[in-house]
């Protein structure tokens, strides 16, 4: 048996050594962010990702090995352990095929079958399987038992029939092959169930649905399962090659049952009582285990789709630009309860707050220009940033109104996602930094915040409650909630953190603290001042040499002793920087910028036992650009005047619009009407287009075309090819350029949705099925 070095190593097609070293180093409690930055020499250089993937099957292999220990002890204890078994027990690298072995000496509940061999029949179930030319009902006539429930020829038969069935579903190498022709040939079915459901409709396009098991989407495959759970659809899985219509149809499934065991039709006496066995096994047992097991495949496999989009999703939107420490006033819109108005200062801290009613029922216009003027004025600010929530477009022409009235404040106007905003307004996390703050208020903070640092500000928010994923609710809350956390720290320390601003939810993410450490590194500063230096930090309790080691080189130390600290040049390589700097004649804060400087020192000249090449070379790129944050440049949408609702579009209008959410299935644009418009996969690019993440992502400002919007359904289908000269041209090429992915094997109703008229395609299933998760702005 390979080591579990060799085996992640093969599967991820990089050295052992580089495992072994990574499995040391997170067995000594290195984080993944630490070792991907500071530990190169000792990984080969393996990237976040890379090292994430092995971490995961490292977990795996490592419960793999586990429950492979567990089952030779209870196959051991049984006396039942034979050479033979314990190979293929340990040749197997899933714990499928292992729980596949353990079926027939695994403990399970008094069966049909078991009652039938207490009753002394297996021995008649042994004798007709071995010879068939015998006569069933003549050889049953001895076993009749009526106190032991027995009372008749025809009852020992079944009793013998729930023998072998239980020994055929009991076969390892049976039920691999089972699951393979069904995984490659089973067609999943789903129909109403019931149809005075009240959420029925949102379901309509499954009431006659058939697709190959192995070709379903993810988010089709979720909305299968939420309509199961929810009582509408009944689904069944059956294999493509068997007569529906027919009860006494034979499944494929059964031939191989009978193949397997060589059962065969030669007019023996006992043939036709064997091939109502292996009717049995299939329909009465191993049927309905495969289509469990394959359901739950399809299952897995879907989530692991949604949550890698949730992820990808969630990574897009914390390194989205900030748009830096400027004072900003946050809007957080609302009609008949007012607009709630905080201001807050470069680093966040809040400064002023108010309530104005500039809309219906009172239309108090001209006075909450006035409070926002007068706010704006006193506190010196530079930016508003409205929620895009009810009476966002309304709130953004107020603010318009009051550019056009104060040209003289300059103040930039923004519109951003308040996605989460009232989770943290009623959060723990707000209700300690604001005790006395009314929740709405709270909102408005964090409207503004996440406008200067969106990263700062969505860590104090649940992930799950941000709301860029597809079917986030049916998937595993426990492995959506590992992977956005994994997101989260991973870009938290790629763009590094300011010890001295930040929060403690911020600061918990960082590589080697935990939540009550952070807490402690916020009340040390509160209490003591501003941190002068890194090495402050070994004074906060509970922050030992090993956290210290971990989080060092992620935090920040502005204007603090040593220049360094501002840097992500971790403390174990100042003396590489004060050697660099030495063999220049010069101080080692003078190199800190200088790229002309920095670009002459040969990286070979300082690698050895201490510093590796790949640690000299990371130093001298952060000496040359000092604190570099991976995120881009700040830029933001501007929403088209007179374009408020969805009854003012008008199809072939070009719009820009900020992309709130991607799916497989396509994009979610936020174009200011209160409703995210959908740009269909085959509608991102004029070419064809695997996963929309090559082109696109969340938080990017793109134009689009209207192609068509339905106001009372409050769906909006958009197009980023804006040179296609009409909507025809853009659904029949949308339709051929995505035949292969679509769905070609579809039936009935989605089979009709695939042939739609051009016009109409872009509101097929996907868009049906899209536009019920999309937010309501």
């Amino acid at each position: 048996m390979l080591s579990i070095s060799d085996q992640i190593a093969n599967e991820l097609s990089i050295r052992p050594e580089q495992v072994k070293a990574t499995i040391d180093l997170i067995n000594e409690g290195a984080t993944i962010p630490f070792i991907a930055r500071y530990r190169k020499e000792k990984t080969g250089a393996l990237d976040d990702t890379q090292l994430r993937k092995l971490e995961e099957r490292l977990n795996y292999i490592t419960e793999l090995n586990d429950r492979r220990d567990a089952i030779v002890k209870s196959i051991t204890e049984q006396d039942k352990l034979t050479p033979e078994l314990e190979k293929k027990l340990n040749a197997c690298s899933s714990k499928q095929a292992l729980e596949d072995l353990y079926l027939p000496y695994k403990k399970k509940r008094r069966t049909k079958g078991q009652i039938a061999i207490e009753a002394g029949i297996e021995p008649l179930a042994d004798k007709l399987f071995a010879e068939p030319n015998q006569d069933p009902e003549t050889e049953a006539k001895p076993y009749i038992n009526a106190e032991l429930g027995f009372e008749d020829v025809k009852a020992v038969l079944d009793g013998a029939k729930y023998i072998l069935i239980e020994r055929f579903s009991e076969d390892a190498e049976l039920l691999a092959q089972l699951r393979n022709e069904m995984w490659h040939h089973g067609e999943l079915t789903s129909s109403l169930s019931d149809e005075g459901h009240k959420d029925a409709q949102k379901f309509r396009d499954y009431f006659e649905y058939s697709e190959a098991i192995q070709s379903i989407p993810s988010h089709r495959a979720l909305a299968l399962f939420r309509g199961r759970k929810e009582g509408v659809l009944s689904l069944s899985l059956e294999h493509k090659n068997t007569d529906r219509s027919s009860r006494i149809a034979v499944s494929p499934c059964e031939h191989i049952i009978a193949e397997h065991f060589g059962v065969k039709n030669q007019d023996r006496a006992a043939d036709k009582w064997f091939s109502e066995v292996v009717r049995w096994a299939w329909r009465i047992k191993l049927g309905m285990h495969i289509e469990t097991e394959l359901l739950g495949r399809l299952r897995e496999g879907a989530e692991e789709v949604a949550i890698r989009v949730f992820a990808d999703n969630l990574k897009d939107l914390l390194l989205a630009a900030p748009a830096g420490p400027k004072a900003t006033i946050g809007l957080d819109p609302g009609l008949r309860t007012g607009v709630k108005v905080a201001v807050v200062d470069a680093t966040g801290k809040l400064l002023d707050y108010a309530t104005i009613y500039p809309h219906a029922p009172r239309n108090q216009w001209d006075d909450s220009i006035e409070v926002i003027a007068k706010l704006a004025k006193a506190h010196n600010a530079e930016l508003l940033s409205i929620g895009n929530g009810t009476a966002s477009r309304e709130t953004e022409k107020l603010c318009s109104d009051l550019g056009k009235r104060f040209p003289e404040l300059n103040l930039s106007r923004i519109v951003v996602s308040e996605a989460g905003a009232s989770v943290y307004s009623a959060s723990e996390t707000a209700a300690n930094e604001f005790p006395d703050l009314d929740v709405s208020i709270r909102g408005a903070v964090s409207i503004a915040r996440r406008l200067q640092d969106p990263l700062a500000e969505l860590v104090k928010i649940e992930p799950k409650a941000i709301g860029v994923g597809q079917y986030q609710h049916d998937v595993s809350q426990y492995r959506l909630s590992k992977s956005l956390d994994a997101v989260i720290e991973d870009c938290v320390n790629a763009v590094g953190v300011d010890v001295n601003t930040a929060s403690a939810p911020l600061l918990a993410r960082v590589s080697g603290l935990a939540a009550n450490t952070a807490s402690n590194i916020v009340a040390f500063r509160d209490s003591e001042g501003a941190f002068k230096s890194r090495q402050a930090l070994k004074k906060i309790p509970r922050l030992g040499d090993k956290a210290f080691e971990q989080c060092a080189g992620f935090l920040r130390v502005n204007d603090g002793n040593n220049p360094l600290d501002a840097s992500a040049v971790h403390p174990e390589s100042y003396g590489l920087v004060e050697a660099i700097a030495q063999s220049l004649d010069t101080a080692s804060k003078n190199l800190i910028g200088q790229t002309s400087v920095v670009g002459k020192v040969r990286a070979e000249d300082f690698t050895g036992e201490q510093h590796g090449k790949h640690t000299v070379i990371d130093v001298l790129a952060e000496l040359a650009k000092p604190g570099r944050d991976p995120r881009p440049e700040f830029t933001y949408a501007s929403f088209k005047e007179g374009v408020e609702e969805i009854s003012d579009l008008k199809e072939g209008m070009i719009l820009e619009g900020a992309i709130t959410n991607v799916t497989h299935f396509g994009a979610f644009v936020d174009i200011g009407v209160h409703q995210d418009g959908l740009v269909h996969i085959s509608c991102i690019a004029n070419r064809f287009v695997k996963d929309p993440r090559e082109v696109v992502k969340t938080g990017d400002i793109v134009k689009v075309k209207v192609l068509e919007f339905d106001t009372k359904r409050k769906r909006i289908a958009l197009t980023m090819r804006l040179d296609d000269k009409s909507q025809n041209n853009t659904g029949n090429e949308s339709r051929t350029q995505h035949k292969a992915s679509h769905d070609g094997k579809q039936k009935s109703s989605d089979k009709k949705r695939n042939t739609a008229t051009p016009k109409t395609a872009p509101m097929d299933n996907a868009f049906a099925s899209a536009f019920a998760k999309a937010k309501n702005k």
